[in-house]
């Protein structure tokens, strides 16, 4: 079980947003933090503490410069996510980027695209691929993959039948718990459980830590076998839980 570090960018800042709140409207935005340093800081600081496997997510458009800034500054240690398909991905790996990160991209209208996944798989491997399959239960108790900056359902269960799906086009999962995301109410112990128990490959886990007592959590949950990324909670982004302390941990 490891720290992954993770650099949020919204219109070109570094930014820590209630990730349920993403729209096209900033009106409608909560945001936690605006930070004053840039992504370059970021990423040095993460080369510097010896970091890897950390991700770099575009959350909307204008963040094109500052994530190629991040990964410039520590290339072939930072996975980029956010409006990847497969014909930018190989644009972002020559730019440093260790993989690419896919969500939204794979699904059409709510459902699985397989000539995309196909296609970018084809275009990367697997081996520098990983899905994003943050998700949000709905009313019937399972989790549902969201799509479009977590705003759409699509009809994508995230159970053992899928993930094991999944697992053959790429080589890790990226998880966010949006209903928690952002939040610092705690984790979302299921999906841990869900997670550990059914996926055949590593999975990083985000949503609702808020403190070193839910690493614990983290690691009872999930077994041992699921990373996590922290990001509103951290005092390098505002908050209170020191990034010195997860550092000690590795």
């Amino acid at each position: 079980m490891r720290f992954r570090p993770c650099i949020d960018l919204h219109r070109g800042q570094v930014k820590q947003i209630v990730g349920g709140s993403l729209s096209d409207n900033d009106q409608t935005v909560k945001t936690n933090f605006v930070s004053g340093h840039d992504s370059a800081y970021y990423a040095k600081m993460y080369q510097r503490d010896g970091l890897k496997g950390g991700h770099v997510i575009m959350l909307g458009p204008g963040n094109m410069e500052a994530a190629k800034r991040a990964l410039s500054a520590y290339p072939g240690n930072l996975q980029i996510g956010g409006g990847i398909t497969a014909g930018n991905a190989l644009e972002w790996l020559d730019a440093g980027a260790s993989q690419v990160i896919v969500t939204s991209y794979i699904f059409n209208d709510g459902r699985v695209d397989l000539d995309r996944l196909k296609q970018i798989f084809d275009t990367v491997g697997r081996e520098r691929l990983v899905l994003d399959l943050s998700c949000r239960k709905r009313d019937d108790g399972n989790y549902y993959i969201v799509t479009d900056r977590w705003q759409k359902f699509t009809d994508c269960r995230v159970d053992g039948e899928n993930l094991a799906f999944f697992a053959h086009y790429c080589a890790e999962f990226l998880v966010h718990a949006v209903d928690v995301e952002g939040k610092q109410s705690g984790i979302d112990r299921e999906l841990l459980q869900l997670l550990s128990n059914a996926s055949p490959i590593p999975c990083v886990y985000a949503g609702g830590i808020a403190g070193i007592v839910d690493i614990d959590l983290i690691r009872d949950f999930g077994h041992g076998r699921i990373d996590y990324t922290v990001g509103s909670a951290l005092d390098i982004f505002g908050g209170k839980m020191s990034y010195k302390s997860l550092i000690k941990l590795q």
